[in-house]
């Protein structure tokens, strides 16, 4: 991608003149907790049910045409959760009433509608905060675990140097690899809590942390290896030899060894919470780039500090994040939904002509390949044969074989060329190129896509 970088120390101007890129994270943390995303509606009766649907559909239709291929939705929220568990209560968001069954599934519904817009699903983790101290979540875990949930002011958390700490989150992320067709699990505050009186040293308290990320990240790959470990680390690794974290990084702070996990094979995405600007952004940018260890990085946008509400950021401020991010070979992920669905600023029509074309996300090259179901991509064009490594020619990525037929009909009388694509995200060569709709349906009821 050409690009120029006018300022090596502010990163601040960047000249793009080419599309898109073909791979690229583009994220979206859509939070649950006390309904602030989604659901803005209780599923109380029939009728309720197919309104919290459709609202949830309708987030997904904004991203999708925005070029959004990742979603990071809460799903344990504070020891209570979005599906229905063997360990923990549904979460009041649902139905309004803790504990109370929304009567459908809502991950599982999340996870079919993504992946018919060809959207990646992660489940958003919450692990250590347990929620308030007599909220459901937090009695739960003191009734099934004695001394386990620790008090910080009138909220409880899990305690990170506990054994059973990792053995039940272990227990929740494999229930939900197990039931649910998730393409991730994203860890969020897998760390101490920054207000914990810790009584060890900083290398115990990493190694305790990183015992919790090894148990899960072990019983998740036993089961589905193309399903993606990652966590949202604090935004700042460390002190940098010309930046300083000013005491507030994920390494020594929360003894969050983010990099190091990386490194170990323990994670194969990061989300770092990156919701800065300017020289405490683009420093901490380059190290997480620099030290990847070839896994895959989309940094957190804190876009809502562009509400006046909030800080009243210009857009300039993201908009030159995302840049310099596609310019490093990095994604990014929005924090968080509402602010980018209400356009605040603009930050939706922008990401809206910032994404050219829709884009596929990394390949996992450095799992271990084993036999997946196949997704499809769709490349159309004006000019045949159609070239699949231009980017500009995909129409949309990881389809499931159900949801192929309508495309074809969209693309119809266009050149197209059809992929199919693997779990981990290695791409075959085309297994067809035609100019005319009806040589596709001939080809796609061939190989039984369509029937």
């Amino acid at each position: 991608m050409a690009a120029t970088i006018h300022s090596a120390s502010s990163f601040a101007q960047v000249t793009f003149t080419e599309s898109s890129p073909k791979r690229e994270v583009r994220a979206i943390w859509l939070t649950t907790l006390n309904g602030m995303d989604w659901p803005h509606t209780y599923a109380q009766s029939a009728s309720s049910v197919e309104e919290q649907k459709k609202e949830l559909c309708h987030l997904l239709d904004l991203y999708q045409q925005a070029g959004i291929n990742t979603v990071l939705l809460q799903t344990r929220i504070r020891g209570t959760v979005i599906y229905p568990s063997a360990y923990e209560p549904w979460d009041k968001c649902l139905s309004g009433t803790s504990g109370c069954s929304p009567d459908y599934d809502p991950l599982a519904f999340a996870i079919d509608e993504c992946h018919r817009r060809g959207m990646e699903l992660h489940v958003w983790i919450v692990t250590m905060p347990a929620g308030k101290w007599n909220g459901p979540g937090c009695i739960n875990l003191r009734k099934k675990f004695r001394n386990l949930i620790k008090r910080i002011g009138d909220e409880g958390y899990m305690n990170p140097e506990d054994s059973r700490t990792g053995d039940y989150l272990t227990k929740i992320c494999t229930e939900i690899t197990e039931k649910y067709d998730i393409d991730g699990i994203n860890l969020d505050y897998i760390r101490y809590p920054e207000d914990w009186k810790r009584k060890v040293s900083e290398d115990q308290g990493r190694q305790y942390i990183t015992s919790i990320v090894q148990k899960i990240h072990d019983a998740v790959k036993s089961l589905k290896p193309w399903v993606k470990m990652s966590c949202s680390p604090i935004g700042k690794y460390s002190d940098l030899p010309r930046s300083m974290s000013y005491n507030w990084n994920a390494y020594d702070r929360v003894c969050q060894d983010a990099q190091e996990w990386m490194h170990k094979g323990l994670m194969d995405e990061l989300f770092p919470m990156m919701y800065f600007r300017d020289n405490n952004f683009y420093p901490f940018a380059m190290d997480w780039e620099e030290n990847d260890y070839g896994r895959i990085v989309a940094p957190g946008l804190g876009i809502y500090f562009l509400s006046p509400q909030e800080q009243n950021w210009p857009l300039t401020d993201i908009t030159r994040e995302m840049e310099v991010l596609r310019q490093i070979g990095l994604g990014y992920t929005f924090f968080r939904s509402k602010f980018f669905t209400d356009n605040i600023k603009g930050i939706y029509n922008f990401t809206k002509n910032f994404n050219i074309s829709p884009a596929l996300v990394p390949i996992m090259t450095w799992e271990h390949k084993v036999p997946t179901d196949t997704v499809y991509n769709i490349y159309v064009s004006d000019h045949y044969p159609v070239d699949i490594n231009n980017s500009r020619n995909l129409v949309i990525g990881r389809l499931p074989k159900k949801e192929m037929e309508k495309y074809l009909i969209k693309i119809s009388p266009w050149h197209y060329a059809i992929t199919e694509m693997d779990r981990f995200g290695y791409e075959t060569p085309w297994i067809e190129k035609r100019s005319y709709r009806q040589d596709a349906e001939k080809k796609l009821k061939k190989v039984g896509i369509i029937r």
